[in-house]
């Protein structure tokens, strides 16, 4: 099958495209015929080789986890599925697999994905959706009528943190450059700061932040929450709380518990999906390069079929 795929830690330059082999399924797994793939921070960070101790890859390697699809196959040990479903899902990061035309993978981790959702939608939704799930209310206990800080708001996370921090009735402070805050605005912030012109560490009495970026705006995230606040970040592994403020960083595991709520909120009219930009698979390294300034808007995708 052809796949973008790395023999080399580096840049998004080492991504190079070429036949690679499909591993043959065992008795839990499905073969998925893939139909789009999401581009994550996260697979910059290990095509780069920055979290090897982490996530450790075999080369060659195949970079991708999120990614929707089309069965082609499955195990003998799978009941619930058959060829021919629409499913969507995020592979494990050391096992990769997303940029290519095929992936198989554990039967427990794909989920239908419903008519009326396209394939691009739902490529762009595991990692996104989840991680934003699991920073706001698992890692940062976010509640009602709480006051929260979004830093890179219209990113791929961003967008969804937003709605899902307005969605639970919280106060929504968003920091994004000034061509996304009507976008922002229009998802559910109450507050939208320009960080190229506005200082947002002049707010005070915030209850949480929601960390994307780190470096200098964590730094200056610090005064701005109240005592007993939290920063939850998703840059800064690190990362630990001072004077009685608490700092934990979000490692975002598996998609899977987050699918079903996705497809829900998105099925009532509660969830939009924010996309920025599709590439063809041949094109992957282009897709990777633009995630990697970190100026992407919503959600950068691959089209792995023509």
């Amino acid at each position: 099958m052809k796949a973008a795929h790395i023999e080399t830690f580096g840049s998004p330059d080492v991504l190079g495209s070429g036949e690679v082999a499909v591993r043959t399924p065992k008795g839990n797994e499905v073969v998925v015929r893939i139909e789009a793939a999401g581009v994550n921070p996260l697979d910059v960070k290990i095509v780069a080789g920055y979290l090897q101790q982490v996530f450790p890859v075999e080369f060659p390697y195949v970079p991708g986890t999120d990614f929707s699809g089309v069965i082609e196959t499955v195990g003998e040990e799978v009941s619930h599925l058959q060829a021919g479903d629409r499913v969507f899902g995020r592979s494990a990061p050391s096992a990769g697999g997303a940029f290519a035309q095929r992936i198989v993978i554990a039967a427990a981790d794909v989920y239908a994905v419903p008519e009326a959702m396209s394939f691009e939608q739902a490529a762009a939704l595991p990692t996104t959706f989840g991680t934003a799930r699991q920073a706001l209310f698992e890692t940062g206990g976010l509640q009602r009528g709480q006051r929260v800080l979004i830093h890179a708001a219209a990113g791929g996370v961003g967008v969804m943190a937003v709605q899902q921090a307005h969605r639970a009735g919280a106060y929504v402070i968003a920091t994004a450059s000034a061509a996304n805050l009507d976008l922002v605005k229009s998802l559910g912030a109450d507050e939208v700061i320009d960080y190229r012109t506005q200082d947002f560490s002049q707010l005070r009495d915030v209850d949480l932040v929601l960390d994307a970026i780190g470096g200098e705006t964590l730094e200056k995230s610090w005064p701005v929450l109240r005592t007993g606040g939290r920063i939850a970040s998703l840059v800064e592994f690190g990362i630990k709380g001072r004077n009685g403020k608490g700092g934990e960083s979000v490692f975002f595991a598996s998609a899977t518990p987050f699918l079903a709520e996705a497809v829900k909120q998105f099925q009532s009219g509660q969830l939009q999906i924010v996309t920025d930009s599709i590439f063809p698979l041949e094109e992957a390294r282009a897709a990777l390069e633009k995630v990697a300034t970190g100026h992407a808007c919503g959600k950068v995708l691959i089209r792995t079929r023509n």
